[in-house]
Parts: C-alpha cells; structure tokens; sequence
C-alpha cells in the first residue's frame, strides 16, 4: 500500500544522470518536503543534530555530489534507517541507457563521470555503479517513457498526504488600464456591472467599504456572476488539484480595479474558504495605492492574506 502521510519523512532522491532527479526534487518541495540537492553525503548527518525536524525533507544524491561514494551512500542510508524509525525512503529513478542517451544529446551536456569522453560510456559506467543502490531502493521508478507531468503524478502517488489539501488559490482583484496581471490562470471581467465611481460619495471608496459593497451587490447581476464563477471554480478546483497542481491564479478585472472587482474578489473568495479551499487575496490596484488595509470582508484565518 502507498504511503499516504509525509509528516517527518526523509527520502533520498538518486538515480542515473538524466533519469529526472531534479524534476523529482521539484515535485516533492511542491508538496511540502524541504528539498537539498547535491549537498555533501558527509554533511548530511548533521541536519538531523539536535531537536528532529518536524517537516519533510528530500535529500538530492547522484554522482556529482563533492564526495559521493557507493559505500558512503549506503553506509548514510542504514545509519538513517536507524536513526529515524523506518521514516526514511530510498528513491532509485531508472532509466534506459539508449533514453539518457538520447537526453545527452538532446541537451549537448557531458557526462559527469566521463567528460572528456563520449555519453555512451559515462552512462554505462554510472549505471553500473548504482546498481546495488537500485537493488537497497525503497521505491524504483523507470523514468523511460514517462513526460515530466507523468513523473509529477507518479511522485504525488507516493509521497503526497492525502489528509492535505495541497492546491491554494490565489483571487487578485485588478485594473484593466494597467493591464492582466502576469502569471494568472483564469481571468473574469466585471466591467459590465454597476459602476460606483459615477456615484460621488462612493467614488472615494474601495470595494472593502461595506457602502460600496452593498451598491454593487444591488446589481441583480452581481449575484448570478458570483455564482457563476464560484460554481465553475467548483468544479475546477478538484480536477486540477487532482493534476497535482499546487497553485491557481484567478485575476477579477475592472477598469479602475477599485470597487467592482475588489468586491467580486472578495464575495468569490469568501465561498471558495467556506468551502474548505486554502484562498489568499491580492488587490493589485489598492496595494499599489497603499489602499488595501482599509475594511473589508473577514475570511476565515485558512486563507487571508492581502498583498
């Protein structure tokens, strides 16, 4: 059976060069493990000097580490073994040679074991070496034919906790005039609802003052819009947490990014976080404005968090 909890585990990540240790290393610190590549095998000892960690770590090993060795490499495995009451997983990703082969020569890179000679014979000589780290693996993964997203879901197999909701969601609220945001997922335009800014007592406010908020919900498409957005995101949300994504932007727009879509933010995200789903917000525009601490609604302590 899979594990299911990462809670103080440690996993040795080492393979093949080319096998996809980096991609590995990537995934696990997505899912919460502090992640070390290529440190020193006779440092490694003295992380765990002292009080135990209380997170999860991936130890990155292969045959560039300053002093890697076989016997050293096997003799930190045991003493981990010992020391941490069966928490520690050795992770082996496996590789055909032709597929590294063909890797090297993808990326034109030489071969740490051999670089003065061809990749043919570094992998040859590698492969050979780790054998008897492959045979003591805990898990072995044959990276061959597996795209680096189908690593990802072999590795959220393994290692991810299931008790965890990992995917968070990130709602910003912005200005259209200053353009979309860089790196959203998703964008929805309010421009069409009710405008606050041709009211002059409300053209001051943001949509964190409960005036301006109760005016644009006043809209009767303002409900039906939220709904539509937070149903869809309702939908969404467990299929791509189920990619193994860990992250989901969604940009709200309008064109002063002061009222419409600062209220729509925060009404979205209020159903998302009542929902059980990890949210922060970010208002671009009154961040900017120095505007963003002036009222508003209050989001569960699991999600809150202002730019």
């Amino acid at each position: 059976m899979k594990p299911q909890t990462i809670q103080n585990r440690i996993v040795l990540v080492t393979g093949p060069s080319g096998a996809g240790r980096a991609t590995a290393i990537n995934v696990l610190e997505d899912l919460g493990f502090e992640s070390i590549d290529n440190i020193p095998l006779r440092m490694i000892p003295r992380l765990f000097d002292g009080a135990p960690l209380g997170h999860p770590l991936a130890l990155g090993i292969d045959v560039r580490n300053r002093d890697f060795s076989l016997s050293l490499l096997l003799d930190l495995h045991r003493d981990l073994v010992a020391r941490a009451d069966g928490t520690v997983t050795l992770l082996y990703l496996d590789c055909r040679p032709d597929v590294l082969l063909r890797r090297y020569s993808e990326t034109r890179r030489r071969h740490p074991l051999t670089p003065q000679d061809t990749p043919e014979e570094g992998i040859a000589r590698e492969i050979a070496l780790l054998k008897p780290i492959e045979d003591r693996a805990d898990i072995v993964i044959d990276t061959s034919h597996l795209s680096p997203h189908d690593l990802k879901g072999e590795l959220h197999q393994w290692f991810s906790d299931s008790s965890i909701q990992k995917l968070s969601v990130s709602l910003q609220s912005f200005s259209y005039k200053r353009g979309i945001p860089h790196g959203v997922d998703m964008v929805f335009d309010c421009r069409f609802l009710s405008n606050p800014h041709w009211q002059e007592p409300l053209r001051a406010r943001t949509g964190l003052d409960p005036e301006v908020r109760d005016f644009v919900m006043r809209d009767p498409r303002t409900e039906p819009f939220a709904r539509q957005i937070t149903e869809m995101l309702a939908f969404l949300l467990p299929e791509i947490e189920a990619e193994g994504k860990t992250h989901l932007s969604v940009g709200i727009g309008c064109t002063g990014g002061q009222h419409r879509s600062v209220v729509m933010t925060e009404h979205v995200a209020s159903a998302l976080a009542d929902d059980g789903w990890r949210v922060s917000i970010v208002h671009k525009e009154l961040s900017r404005r120095g505007l963003a601490a002036s009222g508003g609604l209050s989001l569960p302590e699991r999600g809150r968090a202002l730019e």
